[in-house]
């Protein structure tokens, strides 16, 4: 059975199972702030479940490629939909800030702790940000 390293906890699961059905099954969540609850519930249109995973995943479909072209994602980022992919061996997955986990340039969010479970506020940081010129990821070049 592949095993799903997040935020501090292993949940095994069956082999192609959803990354999104899996953590929401072990009560964690691939979404932060507002976007718990407003999301696209697994349908690949918001982008919020977006999650860096390294391991064994299957390959990005078509609305999951689409969906990634589309600000505030972008094809750089090398971020996947939880709710598109399929864990197909042993992964380690990391969310990163922000209400799309695009905020690439800050570290990963950490283990959850008792105190976090308890604080479910929504901070600034779980909001959109627009990005500098600076943060900009396409080459200047780029056409």
């Amino acid at each position: 059975m592949p095993t799903v390293h997040f935020r501090g906890e292993e949940i095994e699961c069956r082999e192609g199972a959803t990354l999104r059905d899996v953590l929401l099954d072990a009560d964690l969540t691939p979404h932060n702030g507002k976007s718990k609850v407003l999301n696209c519930h697994g349908f690949g249109n918001c982008g919020t479940c977006a999650v860096k995973v390294d391991g064994e995943v299957s390959d990005k479909g078509i609305r999951e490629k689409g969906r990634l072209l589309v600000p505030p994602h972008h094809p750089n980022y090398d971020l996947r939909l939880a709710c598109q992919t399929k864990v197909m061996g042993d992964v380690t997955v990391e969310k990163y800030p922000g209400m799309w986990g695009t905020q690439m340039a800050k570290e990963p969010l950490p283990p959850l702790t008792d105190d976090a479970d308890a604080d479910d506020t929504v901070d600034a940081d779980d909001e959109p940000t627009a990005a500098s010129a600076d943060d900009d990821p396409t080459p200047a070049d780029a056409d």
